[in-house]
């Protein structure tokens, strides 16, 4: 094994890939925006088609597209011609993907939509090839080296047809405002989507009671109140339900260590406790309770609580 030979091999492939970026960066011109043009004007889905590795770049494309606002799915060209094509309706823009600009298996495909007015935008390096005359829109790909020793595996060529997915899909954001709020609505699996959630959408999968004792409760009423809620605090109310203060673990030993047995939760309680509003995105919240190495803090709507953050549920479900 011959380790500099690889690394050499290896950034020689990061380069001639980056070379090849640097030239799709230079040929960009007005296409893109009549490309984006078509989309933004349709209310129908974009449809991404291409084959073998073009294939799995137009899968990305697609996804890409559907999660900021650009309703789209990855149609296979072999399965539109044996009965898929049904997806491809009137109103609807075809994306597709090849760098030879000749894949039989899109041919079906491509007749398809110029026999129903179906705009397609073709990503290839050859506008004389069946795409690119079929194609309304050409976003022309440079004619550059592969990066495979033999010049045969795609390699520069999806490298390119990726960014260049990118950048419609990015210039289709910046067109419909596409915000962060809107992002993790997409997204509501992931961490980002999660940090984007409200505190009041995270009660909602989270509805155990609220572990609360009145301003008059004694320690025994503390201390069983504690306990079951399994939160290491408890909420302090007054005759009205609002939140006055919180008891935590800590608060009890301090209590019991200065012989305060005999007292009530409000004698022990922590006052005005920070706490947090239903609308506030939880992106914030972590970083409240991490900056203020707080372990919990309670959800309050009007005054009362309403729910419970806790930093170990959070650290359990992926939130931090």
């Amino acid at each position: 094994m011959n380790f500099e030979r690889d690394l050499d091999l290896a950034r020689n492939v990061i380069r001639i890939e980056r070379n090849a970026l640097e030239q799709l960066e230079a040929g960009l011109d007005e296409s893109i925006d009549r490309a984006a043009d078509l989309i933004m004007g349709t209310d129908r889905h974009v449809i991404v088609a291409g084959v073998g590795k073009s294939g799995h770049i137009g899968q990305k494309i697609a996804a890409s597209l559907a999660s900021t606002g650009t309703p789209s799915f990855f149609l296979h060209p072999t399965e539109a011609s044996h009965g898929d094509l049904g997806m491809v309706v009137p109103g609807s823009v075809v994306i597709a993907i090849s760098y030879s600009g000749e894949s039989r298996e899109l041919v079906d495909l491509l007749r398809y939509c110029r026999g129903n007015k179906v705009p397609v935008i073709g990503m290839t390096r050859a506008p004389d090839s069946t795409l690119g005359r079929h194609s309304s829109v050409l976003l022309a790909l440079p004619i550059v080296d592969e990066a495979c020793p033999n010049g045969l595996a795609p390699t520069s060529s999806t490298t390119m047809s990726l960014a260049l997915g990118d950048a419609l899909t990015i210039v289709l954001m910046a067109r419909r405002g596409f915000s962060r709020e809107e992002f993790g609505f997409r997204h509501p699996g992931g961490k980002l989507g999660r940090s984007l959630q409200t505190a009041a959408d995270y009660l909602a999968g989270h509805r155990d009671p609220v572990p609360s004792v009145p301003a008059e409760g004694d320690l025994h009423e503390v201390i069983m109140a504690i306990s079951e809620g399994r939160k290491g605090c408890v909420a302090v109310l007054d005759k009205d339900g609002c939140l006055i203060g919180m008891v935590t673990d800590g608060d009890l030993r301090r209590a019991m260590l200065a012989g305060k047995l005999a007292g009530n939760a409000e004698s022990i309680m922590t006052p005005s406790p920070r706490t947090i509003s239903p609308d506030e995105r939880m992106s914030a919240v972590i970083k409240r309770l991490t900056e203020h190495r707080i372990s919990n803090a309670f959800v309050v709507e009007d005054g009362r609580p309403v729910g419970i953050v806790d930093l170990k549920d959070l650290l359990a479900e992926g939130y931090v």
